[in-house]
This record gives structure tokens, sequence and C-alpha cells, in this order.
């Protein structure tokens, strides 16, 4: 009898105590919560300085990725019409976020880095149709001194697809 009278007491001396701390209530749309230095959201298509793309169609991270969420169609570059340094770029680019597992094989694939899962986790859709992400919607902003793509270029200066590194940190 005794022992059930203490353990009320313990029970009632719980919810008191966790009455009396601070909520952890964040108001969603207002206030975003931060998130981990490892966490895998939303990809992003990146750029180089001068505004061309880093993808340059070579399918690789299609290849890695398990659950088929990557569909990527490659096409050649001309200098009157380029889009990324080399001999090809993507001009399709799609993910299908149903199936994307957030693995980030893709990221580790990539030899040029052109795809990373960014920090957004803002992700929601009406439809599935509206799941499938193409280039348009992947690709971020040219930079304030990069022009966006297509660029006009004059005739052999892009012969690489990675640009040379001058003092390589890695």
């Amino acid at each position: 009898m005794i022992r059930e009278i203490l353990a009320a007491f313990t029970g009632l001396s719980t919810t008191l105590t966790s009455m009396l701390d601070k909520p952890v209530t964040i108001q969603y749309p207002e206030e975003k919560r931060p998130v981990r230095p490892r966490f895998r959201g939303r990809h992003i298509l990146h750029r180089y300085e001068n505004g061309l793309e880093k993808c340059i169609g070579c399918a690789l991270c299609a290849a890695a990725c398990p659950a088929d969420a990557i569909f990527v169609e490659a096409a050649e570059n001309t200098d009157a019409e380029r889009y990324s340094p080399g001999e090809r770029y993507a001009s399709t680019y799609q993910i299908n976020l149903l199936r994307c597992i957030y693995c980030g094989y893709c990221e580790d694939a990539c030899p040029t880095e052109a795809i990373t899962l960014g920090l957004s986790y803002e992700v929601s859709f009406a439809g599935r149709d509206k799941a499938v992400y193409t280039k348009d919607m992947l690709l971020e902003p040219a930079g304030p001194q990069g022009k966006s793509t297509p660029q006009q270029t004059p005739a052999g200066v892009y012969t690489r697809s990675v640009p040379v590194m001058e003092n390589p940190a890695d």
C-alpha cells in the first residue's frame, strides 16, 4: 500500500517538474530549426564561379543511385552554346524524390562535385508528377560575376571537363 502511494507521488512530482520546464516547441514557418552538420536534404546542382554548370553529363550519379531515382541524358557542348566545360553537359537531369533515399551516393560518385545534398528540408509536392525535380529546379542560380547558361565562348578555351587545380588541398 505504501509503495503504491510512493509511486503515485513520484509520478506526480515528475509531472509537476516537467510543467515548469520551458517548452521546446518551434513555430515552424516563421522559425526554422537548425539542422545537424551531416544532414542530407534536397539536392543542389552547382555552378562554377563563371556561371558554367559543374555537371558534365557523365551519369555516374545515376549509376551509383541504389533506388534508380536519377535520370541523366547528355548532349554535346559547342563554343556557340556552352553549358559546362569539356565536351558534354547534362541536357536532361531529373531526380524522382519519391524514390530517393537520401543516401548521398550520388554526391560521392560525382567527379566534379556538381551535385550535393543541401540543408533544405522543405520538400513537399501535391502530386506524383511534382515529385520529379528537373534540372531547372535543382540548378543553383548564377553568382554575381557569373553569367547564366548557355554561354558563347571563344574556340579552344575549354578543353577539360574539370579545371586544372593550382595547389590541391587534398
